[in-house]
């Protein structure tokens, strides 16, 4: 049985309790924050698995918690899972911009919230066997420590850049459509927000590129997707 443990962030004492007894029951260790300051202490001192982080708290909200969290070396790839009960799409948007890796709108069913941290958990656990680091020109990319070198220096990106860099090189050669890179990132179809990719594209190529305006390592295959090429 499962033992991630896994940190609940909401200022609604119901739906912390929900959350918890349906997750330990699923066998996972659970710890919980009602406001966004103890959030991001418990998240540095514990440092869990995965974080369900609702919007709306008190103290700081759930976008500031997401910023101090991803700054922090220590809490900077913990995956998190945002909860609001607003369904803009800007809000959408600037929730994984920010880093979150999945977003889920109240009022939810606690079977796709399980379903979505199973799979997010199952997605960042799981390292390639077969290769772990991989060299190209200036780039040196390490996929178990999650870490990237640009001319020796480390390049600072956050983890959906990283998990989208680490699909392309894994995938090097192949076209992969936006629609892929979006289920295989984010881990359900978010349909009609493909531009998502193109943002995350757009600020990779910024920190791996030499020039961003004439890339040499990640082309954009028109009206399809992207491709890894090794520059040759």
């Amino acid at each position: 049985m499962s033992q991630e443990k896994i940190l609940i962030v909401d200022d609604e004492v119901n739906i912390v309790e929900l959350i918890k007894f349906n997750l330990e029951n699923s066998g996972y260790k659970a710890s919980v924050a009602y406001d966004g300051v103890e959030a991001v202490k418990i998240a540095k001192e514990e440092q869990p698995q995965l974080i369900l982080l609702d919007l709306m708290l008190p103290k700081m909200d759930g976008y500031e918690v997401c910023k101090e969290i991803r700054k922090d070396s220590l809490t900077a790839n913990i995956p998190i899972i945002m909860l609001t009960a607003k369904g803009e799409e800007l809000d959408k948007i600037l929730g994984l911009e920010l880093g979150a890796d999945d977003y889920l709108t109240k009022p939810f069913s606690v079977r796709e919230l399980t379903a979505r941290v199973k799979a997010i958990l199952r997605r960042t656990q799981y390292v390639s066997k077969s290769e772990r680091n991989f060299k190209v020109g200036n780039l040196n990319i390490d996929f178990l420590k999650h870490e990237v070198l640009k001319d020796q220096k480390i390049v600072d990106l956050t983890l959906k850049e990283f998990e989208l860099l680490e699909n392309l090189v894994k995938n090097r050669g192949k076209v992969l459509t936006r629609d892929l890179l979006l289920d295989k990132i984010w881990g359900y179809e978010y349909i009609g927000e493909t531009r998502t990719v193109d943002v995350h594209i757009r600020h990779l190529r910024k920190k791996i590129e030499d020039d961003d305006k004439n890339p040499k390592f990640i082309e954009t295959i028109r009206g399809i997707g992207y491709r890894f090429t090794t520059g040759e």
